[in-house]
């Protein structure tokens, strides 16, 4: 009798409202990572099918990957996921940036610089 462990659940909802097992999860030496593979990790993770851990070792993945695709899903939704929004964004970022060097513009101070 197992005391103090949670039962992981055969099958979760997948990103597309599909239900979603590990049979059906992405192999594990996936090169080309396009939107319904990564939704279909995070998933997996969110749901409890995976660990962050497993999913990270399984995939070859780095924590911050994983927690920028996660990220990305909640921010933009799966459309976030394609590299062209991605440049997008990550060019309006350093458009941003840009400006604030030419004007001199300081960045606010962290308030809280301990906790990070």
């Amino acid at each position: 009798m197992e005391i103090g462990r949670q039962r992981r659940p055969e099958r979760v909802i997948g990103p597309f409202g599909e239900a979603l097992s590990l049979k059906d999860l992405p192999k594990n030496n996936m090169t080309r990572w396009v939107i319904r593979r990564k939704a279909a990790v995070v998933a997996a993770v969110n749901g409890g099918l995976l660990t962050l851990e497993e999913a990270c070792d399984r995939y070859n993945l780095s924590l911050e990957e994983f927690i920028s695709w996660q990220e990305t899903i909640d921010k933009a939704g799966l459309p976030g996921l394609r590299i062209s929004y991605l440049t997008q964004y990550r060019t309006e970022d350093r458009a941003k940036q840009d400006v604030s060097e030419k004007t001199g513009a300081q960045p606010p101070k962290d308030p809280l610089p301990d906790l990070h």
